[in-house]
Order: C-alpha cells, then structure tokens, then sequence
C-alpha cells in the first residue's frame, strides 16, 4: 500500500511537470505519513545521507572548471589549435569538432557542458566555412557523448557514490571506450564528408600552427596534470579535481588574462546554480533509495528474473538492460535514470558476475545516448538554438550517428568486458 503510494504520487507529478525533486520529496513525505514513521527520518536521509559522499565534493569543482574554460575563451584556443592541425583535410571541422571534445572530456566530465560550451564555438565554425547546420549540430552532439566516458565524469562520481564502485578504476575504464566512439564517429564524418563535398580546411603554415600550439599549450597541460596526479598516486579523484580548478583559475589570470574579478564571481554564481540543483536531486533520489530498500524492490526484481532465467544469461540480461535504458531514456531526463534506476537494477547485476566497473561503463555510455535521442534528447534542443537549424532536421541527421556508430561502439563496449576493463586491470584492478 505504502509503495504504491509513493509511486503513484512520484509518477502523477512527474507527468503535471514538477520539478523531479519535488515528486521525490512528496511522495516521500506520504510514504512515511502512510507507513507511520518519523518524518524527522527524512531530514536525515536528505542531508545527513548526501554529506556522508565526501565523493561529490568533485561534482562542483569539475562543473566549476568547465564554466571558466567556457568564459574564458580557452576551450576557443583550443579548437582554434585543432582546427590549424587539420589543415586542407576534407571535413577537417568535422574531425576537429570531435578531436576538441576528446580533450574538453579531460576537463569537463559533463556532456552538456560540451555541447553548450565548445559546442557553441564549433557549429559557428562549421557553419561559417560553409558546413550545413544539420551537419554541424550531429557532429556537435554525438562527440559531446565523448565528455562523460572519458574522464573525469560527473555521471561516473555519481554511479560510484551509488554503487561503491572505484571511482578511479571507473575512470581508468572510459578511456578506451571514449577514444573507441571517437573513432567510430570520425569514420561517419569521413563518409558523409566524400557523399557531400564538404569543403576542406585552409592550409595552415607551419609558424602560424606553431603559435596556435603554444597559445594552447597551458589549456592542453589541464587534463594532464588531472590523469598523471590521479594515476601517478600523488592525489585523489576529488583532490585532482581541485588542483585542476585551481590550475585553469591560475591560467586565466595569469597567462590568457581572460578572467577578472567580476567575471570570477559570475562564473562562481552560474557554478553554484548548477551545484545547488545537481545537490538538490542528489539528495532527493536518497528518499527513493531508501524506499526502494525498504520495500526490498531489488530483491523482488532479482527474484523475477531468476524465475524468468534471464539472470544465467549475462548476455540477454545485458540487452534488457541497454533496453530499458534506451526507452527510458527516449522520455526521461537521464538524472532520474542514474539516480532511481540504479540502485534497483545494479542488484541484478550483482546476481549475474557482471562487473560493476564495466557495468559503469555500459551505465555512462547510455545515459548519454539518451541526450541524443528523440523526443527528449536535450544536446538537440541546445545545438538547434544555437545554429538556428529546425529540430527535425537535427534529429534526423542525429540518427545517423545514433543507430550506426554509438549503438555500435556500445554493443562493442556491452560484450567485451575484456577491452573495457583492460587499463584498469593494467594498473591493479581485481575484478
């Protein structure tokens, strides 16, 4: 009774358009007005829960260093770099579009902070050398989906503090399949670059490229200084994120003198926004935790697919799994995904020996997909407003690469855990 009221009510102001918090807290609130228990038990779960994750405190650094490399012209210096070094290569926008979100990725951990940010500078750019805007916005989207599997990755901080999984091997195991998507989204723009005759890139001289790299070269040391502190053990997953934050703070004042102290305080305010809703959701999705657990809903789930056989079959369970994620996706913002769905199926994949490391990975790889995928994929909204392009044509120049390169890269990424989870085990991981 209970449960079905907290479904009820979770699932009714979802659909009226509520905030997702407030459908959590709400249905929440019934939940333990209907099961008699202490409603001081909520405060408990909203805030002492969510300030026990010392893990979070990476969330808002990495949102924060995004926000100054977008404001601070450097995620410009850097495509402006890329772009030289593509020189008179046919579609050479295309690649370097995709080339800037693999090192942004090093920065940002966040998808629509690719999209909104570099994003913005890359289809001007395409568009203006004569690119369609349908074209300049799939680009534009499907490498965005790069930023949050190569790390750092806010979505991998958040499955971590859900899962108890390694943050640092979760990290280590988004390399391959981040670099594996780029390349397979590379191949798309070299077809559709010779269909079309895309126009090619100015031949760049040799001192001009040279001046490009060393205007870029302080921006390019960010996402090594983060990968060699974390991986060299000279400081932690959220200690790195700080010092990177730190580093591009030092850089704007000092070398690109692109930051101010006004400015510093606008960056810090939009930082806080996206903090304080981020944190808001965080902590609401622990009240549907707690029911979940309570109600032993896993473990009824658990049960039912033992019943049904599919939990002996790793591979069938994998496909119901990607499945689900691609329908709930298609309508549902990917936070509630993460942060409701996870903690009912990853049981489940305890049960079956799947690795919850490369299931972090499988995890990642959908929720970003779902920011492209029609009806509700949000990188096509922001890349449609920014060019201009009518919604329809960016969708359907984002199927293009959808079904054939990342349903492709995920099925690769699905059933070879061996590639998956090859750095990682590279440097220690057990399992």
């Amino acid at each position: 009774m209970a449960l079905t009221v907290f479904l009820l009510t979770f699932g009714l102001m979802f659909i009226l358009g509520y905030p997702i918090v407030f459908a959590m807290i709400t249905g929440g609130i019934l939940y333990f007005l209907v099961t008699g228990l202490d409603l001081s038990n909520l405060i408990d779960i909203l805030v002492i829960h969510f300030s026990a994750q010392d893990v979070l405190i990476a969330v808002p650094l990495f949102i924060f260093t995004a926000n100054v490399m977008n404001d601070c012209d450097i995620t410009r210096k850097l495509f402006d770099f890329i772009q030289k070094a593509m020189g008179r290569i046919r579609g050479g926008l295309g690649y370097a579009n995709i080339v800037a979100s693999i090192i942004f990725a090093g920065m940002s951990g966040s998808e629509i902070a690719d999209v909104s940010g570099i994003g913005n500078i890359e289809i001007k750019a395409m568009m203006d050398a004569g690119y369609d805007g349908k074209f300049a916005c799939a680009v534009t989207a499907a490498s965005a989906t790069i930023g949050p599997i190569i790390p750092p990755s806010i979505p991998m901080v958040i499955y971590s503090m859900l899962t108890g999984a390694s943050l640092g091997y979760l990290f280590l195991a988004g390399f391959l399949p981040g670099f594996l998507l780029g390349m397979f989204e590379m191949i798309m723009v070299y077809i559709l670059s010779r269909v079309r005759n895309y126009p090619r890139g100015e031949k760049v001289p040799l001192p001009m490229l040279v001046r490009a790299f060393g205007s870029s070269l302080p921006a390019l040391l960010a996402p090594a200084i983060l990968l060699i502190g974390i991986y060299g053990g000279i400081f932690t997953a959220t200690e790195a994120a700080a010092v990177v934050a730190g580093y591009v703070i030092i850089i704007s004042f000092l070398i690109y003198k692109s930051l101010g102290w006004k400015k510093l305080y606008k960056i810090l305010m939009k930082s806080a926004e996206s903090v304080g809703y981020i944190s808001f959701i965080v902590a609401s999705a622990y009240i549907v935790t707690y029911v979940v657990a309570r109600e032993h809903v896993a473990q009824q789930i658990t049960e039912a697919f033992i019943e049904s056989g599919l939990l002996s079959n790793k591979i069938l369970l994998l496909l119901s799994i990607n499945l689900l994620y691609f329908i709930l996706g298609m309508f549902i913002d990917v936070s509630i995904i993460q942060l409701v769905v996870i903690p009912m199926i990853f049981p489940l994949v305890q049960a079956a020996g799947i690795d919850p490391v490369h299931f972090g990975i499988i995890t990642t790889v959908n929720l970003m997909m779902a920011l492209d995928t029609p009806p509700y994929g949000q990188t096509g909204y922001i890349t449609s407003a920014l060019s201009g392009t009518p919604l329809r044509e960016v969708f359907k120049e984002m199927l293009k690469y959808w079904i054939p390169v990342e349903v492709a890269a995920l099925m690769v990424i699905t059933f070879w855990p061996d590639f998956v989870l090859f750095l990682p085990r590279l440097f220690g991981y057990s399992g």
